[in-house]
């Protein structure tokens, strides 16, 4: 598993390994420094004869710089040290490496308003290492902070950034006012959440992630609750299919979707689930509609409501009737917002004790109306920006600015998994737990992928997977189809043909868990 640590949580982690384990901080920054050479001759080939411009600011990440320098000179190369701040201003562990390099024959320069000679170091180098900002960053980046980032970004020249590119927020990934654009991030001890959410993700470059000497001990027991999605995480969570299964030993999904002109989000949904291997499905559909989706979508049952063109309160008994031996239920993609069919859904989602899926117009009908939940399953909610901006009463960009802190938050007060569509979709837990997919490409941005969504997560529920499960697994293998498609054209593949990827895209994942726990 891949922990996220974010800034503070890294804070303690550095302050438990020093203060509790008694490994020095220069122990640390040896290590960190060390690594980061490492890592930039194995990317860049040797590094002998080579000038290269590090440019330095304050605190423990100039001290990092620092030590790189030394390291770089030990494997022949030039370095080039342009410091940003005073050198009085260095202290501790930065301040002594500091004191080491000055008795080598590493060229110090320090940068005031004047860029001339960095300009002039930078026509001559080869690469650029970024030491100005850590993680610890929390303010504006302007003066001449960001003059040197622009001209950093503005040479061409690869840089490797020192733990994160400075000027980006790590807790949220977001840019400080300026932002150092790495080819190459080599960050220490663990991942941090900025560097997987956009658009922090875009300036990171190649991640690295090197282990400094932190202790396992310390991180095991710092309680993160972070984790990046990947490959192995998720494939512990699929179920075995037994040879002597039936249709009935994968559960029964009842979908509760669509209207007049949006009949497609419905059999997107239906297709989802039954190509995430649900048993059966079952379509609850306006009177009027009831015939296209027979038609349209064969492997699927349905049984008509009373509404012509939408769901009503009318619906409600027959709903219940319907509940009978389904195992979950998806509510919302294509339903509509009239004022009955709002009505409805609140009714539905505050009464039925079903793992249940609210996801489209579901949660514009709910978004008035949305009490927290205590106890009975986990109920998920799947909303894009748009839809979270409004069930929150935040606008899209605040949603976009603080994506992981609004999930988690959302999800704690209401009592719900949370999953916050878009670029590293973030799935999160009531209880304070949080990951961020790592699968999924450009090419999804097209209608209709959510409501395939809607089906898969739906169908997993159905299957008997918990939520959290059901949300993380779905997520993940959601993306993955897409990525299939990727292969063959960054754009322009359809909903419904990501949705017929995923019997494929769940037999890799099942092939390469095997493999590895196979592997001698």
């Amino acid at each position: 598993m891949i922990k996220l640590a974010a800034a503070e949580v890294m804070r303690r982690l550095d302050a438990a390994a020093i203060n509790d384990y008694g490994i020095p901080g220069i122990v640390l920054m040896e290590n960190a420094g060390r690594s980061t050479v490492d890592i930039i001759q194995a990317h860049y080939g040797p590094l002998n004869g080579k000038k290269i411009t590090v440019v330095t600011g304050p605190g423990n990440n100039g001290g990092d710089g620092l030590v790189i320098a030394r390291y770089l000179h030990q494997l022949g190369a030039v370095p080039r040290v342009f410091m940003l701040v005073p050198a009085a201003k260095m202290t501790g562990d930065a301040a002594l490496n500091l004191s080491i390099v000055r008795k080598l024959p590493i060229e110090l320069r320090q940068v005031a308003d004047d860029l001339s000679e960095l300009k002039a170091a930078l026509r001559e180098s080869k690469l650029v290492v970024d030491a100005i900002f850590g993680t610890g960053l929390r303010r504006e980046v302007g003066g001449r902070f960001a003059a040197v980032i622009g001209l950093l970004n503005n040479s061409r020249l690869p840089v490797t950034a020192v733990d994160i590119p400075s000027g980006l927020n790590s807790d949220n990934g977001q840019v400080m006012g300026a932002g150092i654009k790495a080819a190459l991030t080599v960050t220490y001890g663990l991942a941090k959440p900025g560097q997987i959410i956009y658009p922090g993700a875009d300036l990171i470059g190649r991640l690295e992630v090197v282990d400094i000497g932190i202790p396992p001990e310390v991180v095991e027991g710092a309680g993160i609750n972070l984790e990046l999605l990947r490959q192995p995480e998720v494939s512990a969570l699929l179920h075995e299919r037994p040879a002597n299964s039936h249709k009935g030993s994968f559960g029964h999904l009842l979908v509760l979707a669509g209207s007049h002109g949006k009949t497609g989000a419905a059999i997107l949904c239906a297709q989802g689930a039954l190509r995430a291997g649900t048993g059966l499905v079952t379509m609850g559909s306006p009177r009027a509609l009831n015939t296209i989706y027979e038609t349209r979508l064969a492997e699927a049952m349905t049984f008509p409501l009373s509404g012509d063109n939408f769901l009503t309160m009318d619906d409600y008994p027959a709903i219940l009737q319907a509940l009978s031996g389904k195992k979950a239920v998806v509510l919302g993609p294509g339903l509509g917002q009239d004022t009955t069919t709002r009505d409805l859904v609140v009714k539905l989602y505050n009464e039925l004790e079903i793992p249940m899926l609210i996801d489209a117009d579901g949660l514009n009908c709910l978004k008035d109306d949305l009490r927290p939940r205590a106890g009975g399953p986990w109920r998920v909610l799947t909303p894009h920006p748009g839809e979270m901006a409004r069930l929150t009463g935040m606008s899209s960009r605040d949603i976009q600015t603080r994506r992981l802190e609004t999930a988690l938050s959302f999800a704690r007060r209401q009592g719900v998994i949370l999953v916050l569509k878009g670029a590293a979709t973030i799935i999160a837990h009531p209880q304070g737990m949080a990951a961020i997919n790592s699968s999924g490409n450009p090419g999804m941005a097209a209608g209709g992928m959510g409501d395939v969504l809607s089906g898969i997560i739906g169908g997993l529920l159905a299957q008997g997977l918990s939520a959290w499960d059901a949300a993380r697994l779905g997520v993940y293998i959601h993306g993955w189809a897409a990525d299939r498609l990727a292969g063959q054209a960054t754009a322009g593949f359809l909903a419904s043909e990501v949705a017929n990827e995923v019997p494929l895209a769940f037999k890799e994942l099942r092939n390469r868990s095997a493999e590895a726990t196979n592997y001698p």
